[in-house]
C-alpha cells in the first residue's frame, strides 16, 4: 500500500460494464517525510474518500480482492481514508487539523 492524497475525481460516461458505480479520483502520491511525488494515479474509490483527504492505496491484483471487485479492470483502488500518519515522533498528517485550515 502506499499513501496518497485525493485531488478529485474523475467522470467516465463511457466505461466498461465492470466499472458501473465505481467512483474514480485521481491521486497523488505521498512520499514518507509527507511530501507529494510527482507521480499521479487513477483509483477505484469505493470507501468514498473527499477532495483533499490522505488516503490508502492498494496496486494490482490486490486492488481486486475486496469482494466484489474480483473481475473489476482496477489496478489501483483506495481501501481506506487516513486520520494521521506519524513518522519519528512527528505528525504528517492529521484529518482534524485539515477541516480547521
Amino acid at each position: 500500500m502506499q499513501i496518497a492524497k485525493v485531488l478529485g475525481t474523475v467522470v467516465s460516461n463511457h466505461k466498461t460494464r465492470s466499472l458501473t458505480g465505481i467512483k474514480l479520483v485521481i491521486l497523488q502520491l505521498i512520499d514518507a517525510q509527507g511530501q507529494l511525488l510527482p507521480s499521479y494515479e487513477v483509483a477505484g474509490d469505493v470507501v468514498g474518500a473527499g477532495v483533499n483527504e490522505w488516503v490508502l492505496v492498494t496496486r494490482g491484483s490486490a486492488a481486486r480482492k475486496d469482494s466484489g471487485n474480483e473481475d473489476r479492470p482496477l489496478d489501483a483502488m483506495v481501501v481506506g481514508i487516513i486520520d494521521t500518519v506519524t513518522v519519528d515522533n512527528r505528525s504528517l498528517y492529521s484529518k482534524k487539523d485539515e477541516y480547521r485550515s
